[in-house]
């Protein structure tokens, strides 16, 4: 059962994970708006590390949706150790499986827009999910250029073969506006190390520094450029205008879709429950 995010101290249990996910976190945070009882979802959220320091950080409510099962065992096992906290859920789901909620105040996607086969509709998937004036955390792999670079690799990336477009921050900000956000932002940019990413006791196989060029760790095995992650930041319009009418400004999170975030999470929990759900607990 290896662990990929964390790391976790739960009851003199050290969970050394993988990645030290606390690392992103702390580059991500002081670029975010304030999290203070906002409604959160994270997309592609592995076991649920990011969601506990986004509750840690004032989120009212924090959704992850992962659809690995493996993920979701790893998660509930720790918001059992937490007391089941109800502040924090997991689905699993695929972005894909969601419908246009525009329900949440922001919208997190670490780690997941290079395994998209179509990164343009993923851009599109990520707005359909934001409330108006919602904000966009997109973290993901880039490479050095202009607005013109993209990387397709071949058959695999630093051993990852579900990997299909690495474009440059200059194209991805590009992309983003196209799809309507505003406000657009590059905060961080940051090579992978092999001190972020490792083998450790609780993640035992291959890990970065077996996919990086011996000779040249500025290189993958492949020889593509070694893992650079950037941050981008931006934001969805109040409104979206239709060309000769006038829209009225819609502002704050679509209430039908926060009525269908709660229904989506009443839903999955029965699905991970062998036992009636207890309805009061949401009361």
């Amino acid at each position: 059962m290896p662990w990929r995010k964390g790391p976790y101290s739960l009851y003199g249990i050290n969970i050394d994970t993988e990645w030290r996910s606390d690392w992103k976190w702390e580059r991500v945070l002081p670029h975010l708006s304030d999290l203070t009882g906002r409604t959160i979802l994270d997309v592609g959220c592995g076991s649920g590390y990011h969601m506990w320091r986004m509750i840690g950080a004032g989120a009212h409510l924090a959704v992850g949706i992962d659809p690995t099962q493996l993920f979701l065992c790893q998660f509930e096992a720790v918001r059992k150790l937490l007391g089941n906290d109800q502040r924090a859920h997991l689905l699993p789901l695929g972005i894909e499986q969601l419908p246009a909620l525009e329900a949440f105040d922001t919208v997190f996607s670490m780690g997941v827009l290079y395994h998209r086969r179509s990164p343009l509709d993923h851009l599109w998937q990520l707005k359909d999910q934001l409330a108006p004036g919602g904000e966009l955390v997109l973290e993901t792999l880039v490479v050095e250029g202009d607005e013109n670079t993209v990387l397709v690799p071949g058959d695999r990336y630093a051993q990852m073969r579900n990997v299909y477009f690495i474009p440059s921050a200059a194209a991805l900000k590009m992309w983003l506006e196209k799809c309507g956000f505003i406000d657009v932002r590059i905060v961080d940019a940051c090579v992978t190390s092999t001190e972020e990413q490792r083998r450790t006791e609780w993640m035992t196989t291959e890990s970065l520094a077996d996919f990086l060029d011996p000779q040249d760790q500025r290189k993958t095995v492949e020889g593509y450029p070694a893992p650079l992650r950037a941050v981008i930041i931006a934001t969805k319009p109040e409104t979206q205008p239709v060309a000769g009418e006038k829209s009225e400004i819609k502002k704050g999170p679509c209430l039908m879709g926060r009525g269908l975030v709660r229904a989506i999470i009443i839903l999955g929990d029965m699905m991970c429950s062998k036992k009636p759900f207890n309805f009061s607990r949401r009361r």
